[in-house]
């Protein structure tokens, strides 16, 4: 499969709850790590088992060699990875003790990523699935999903973050399957042949021509809901060939288990923690 996305070298600052508008809090702790939502999904989909290239862009600077590494180091493919001159993207998340998180994302490098190469073109279209999310330029995902349906893969998206409502109908033409949390189906308008709509710790609904399926998720104390969501798509994504229920449920569990781990770069359950979980 293929990823296509964001790559970020994230800040993490734990406060006590998180700030209202004008107010400064305290932070207890900070903490650098490697993040995206591209990346996050490129190290879920890879520690589930799956078979994983990247398409991103990092910068020149200093964090694009640990956004590398990173990658290399939980088997994911960079030969779709271009450099471009100026700094790798970040973003700031601030979490509270309730697990519950707020994000901030400086774009960098990630704003340039464009299809501008065979190399990259023939990455995704030899994939089988191809996933997704709104982290890069609009075109440049109109067009990895227009490139991944027409040569027959299993398009996946995350939509998030929001977008304008023209660029989400343009991809609801192309896309096979739609991943929303509960906030952004409120937004979702268009049909499409499978709609995920994630829950957080009640779950996951999914919408398609044979009805309504809700998969309850596992019950964990979380510790940090930071990149759960990324877990699960990418999950989602990598087990898709299995059947939709099954995805569903292998998911739910993996996004379950990424909120037991602060951070989101490296809070993906590998195959076998999911195995367990399921299992039990």
């Amino acid at each position: 499969m293929c990823v296509v996305g964001s790559v970020n070298l994230d800040q993490s600052l734990r406060v006590r709850a998180l700030p209202l508008p004008g107010e400064t809090v305290l932070a207890s702790s900070a903490s650098w790590a490697p993040g995206g939502k591209g990346g996050n999904q490129s190290v879920a989909a890879a520690r589930a088992g799956a078979a994983v290239d990247v398409v991103a862009a990092v910068g020149d600077d200093d964090a694009a060699a640990r956004l590398r590494k990173h990658l290399t180091a939980n088997g994911v493919g960079l030969d779709g990875v271009v450099t471009v001159p100026g700094p790798s993207g970040t973003a700031v998340i601030v979490v509270d003790d309730e697990a519950e998180n707020s994000i901030v994302v400086a774009p960098g490098a990630n704003a340039h990523l464009h299809l501008a190469s065979a190399r990259v073109e023939a990455i995704i279209s030899a994939a089988d699935v191809v996933l997704l999310q709104l982290e890069i330029p609009m075109d440049t995902v109109l067009a990895a999903a227009r490139l991944g349906a027409a040569s027959g893969a299993v398009v996946v998206l995350n939509a998030s973050p929001s977008a304008a409502p023209e660029h989400l109908e343009a991809l609801a033409a192309t896309v096979d399957v739609v991943v929303v949390n509960e906030a952004e189906s409120r937004d979702w308008h268009w049909p499409v042949d499978h709609l995920v709509i994630t829950r957080g710790a009640e779950g996951v609904t999914h919408r398609g021509a044979d009805g309504e399926l809700t998969v309850a998720a596992p019950e964990v104390e979380a510790v940090d809901t930071t990149g759960a969501g990324d877990v699960f798509a990418g999950v989602l994504a990598a087990d898709w060939h299995r059947g939709v229920e099954v995805a569903l449920r292998r998911a739910c569990a993996a996004g379950a288990l990424a909120t037991l781990v602060a951070g989101a770069g490296d809070c993906a359950p590998t195959r076998e923690a999911i195995d367990d979980v399921l299992n039990d």
